[in-house]
């Protein structure tokens, strides 16, 4: 499904507030961020773009926009955001052992995990820099202040988020509900950060924050669980990832939660089984497949995404903003909910 319209509107604009962001920096250390953030290659010279969707800054432009802001007011704090994205990334590559990222070897393969640890550090910083300028822009003090509470609290989730990702490695009694308090802080909480950012610019009315933090919430969650979905039936031209990556990185997403949760003890014990071996094989895939074809798990995940895509759309229409922005909310939602990359 081909991305929506809306998401490439402010794309160049977003690019150039980051470009402008690190032009000061010329330490390799911020070639390091150039080149994960697709600007440059492995030798320093400018590359074709290899950068990611962008979802997190357009979300907040979009919501800034929906509520009468100028959306370019608003582009330091779109870009605060995406660095905290892109700061998790580099971070997670280097927890998950990830050799490849957007079809290129990660920060860490290149560079070493000491130096990608420093870039993905030095990144996060610079995200409290991105939305301190955001004051140049108009943005009261106050709002300054309060849009860096936000993004404090948003980051902290995450990275709650990623511990309990990575604790659950090692665990099987894993229920959906700790599923679902997993990504709501890795994945979800940035979404919802982004969302409540953009409104920010836009309104001082706490009940509109709010709902548009639970939009992103609800986005966020739906992202997610298409994206465990890709992850082991998602064809490898669209993603990049052979089928069932995340099977043979014995990832605990929502179809492995569920049969683990849903299925007979046999059934429960065979994978425990093979997720416990050094490596899983191509024999030991096909069982998982077989297994998770027999719990109807890829059935339960996008009924789930669709429920998540569904309740978005319902906080939209409760949100009462102009036609135009509730369309472009809608049919994020419904790429959401289709996308197969």
């Amino acid at each position: 499904m081909q991305m929506p319209h809306v998401v490439n509107k402010y794309r160049s604009e977003i690019d150039s507030e980051l470009r402008s962001l690190l032009q000061p920096y010329r330490l390799p250390l911020y070639d390091m961020m150039r080149y994960h953030l697709g600007w440059i290659d492995e030798q320093g010279m400018a590359s074709a773009d290899s950068s990611g969707k962008a979802l997190r800054p357009t979300l907040c432009l979009m919501a800034a926009e929906a509520l009468g802001q100028d959306y370019q007011k608003a582009l330091p704090v779109a870009a605060s955001v995406e660095l905290i994205h892109n700061f998790s990334l580099i971070h997670d590559d280097i927890q998950d052992d990830d050799a490849e990222r957007r079809h290129r070897r990660t920060v860490w393969k290149i560079w070493g995990k000491p130096q990608a640890i420093n870039a993905g550090s030095a990144m996060r910083v610079l995200a409290n820099v991105a939305l301190a300028r955001a004051k140049e822009r108009g943005l009261s003090l106050e709002k300054c202040e309060a849009g860096q509470m936000i993004l404090d609290e948003a980051t902290l989730k995450l990275i709650e988020g990623q511990y309990l990702d990575i604790q659950y490695e090692h665990r099987f009694d894993i229920s959906i509900d700790d599923y679902l308090t997993m990504i709501r802080g890795k994945t979800a909480a940035l979404i919802s950060c982004s969302l409540e950012l953009g409104a920010l610019t836009g309104t001082d009315d706490p009940g509109t924050l709010k709902m548009f933090n639970r939009l992103g919430e609800s986005l966020g969650i739906a992202f997610q669980i298409r994206d465990d979905i890709l992850g082991i039936w998602g064809d490898v031209k669209n993603t990049g990832k052979p089928k069932g990556s995340d099977i043979k990185r014995k990832k605990k997403t929502l179809p492995i939660v569920h049969a683990l949760n849903n299925g007979p003890v046999a059934v429960r014990d065979a994978i425990i089984g093979i997720f416990q071996k050094d490596a899983i094989g191509e024999k030991d895939l096909e069982l998982v497949f077989d297994i998770l074809n027999e719990a109807d798990s890829y059935r339960l995940a996008q009924k789930t995404v669709r429920d998540y895509c569904e309740n978005s759309v319902r906080l939209v229409e409760a949100l009462g903003i102009k036609v135009q922005y509730k369309n472009n909310f809608e049919q994020i939602a419904k790429f959401l909910s289709y996308r197969d990359h």
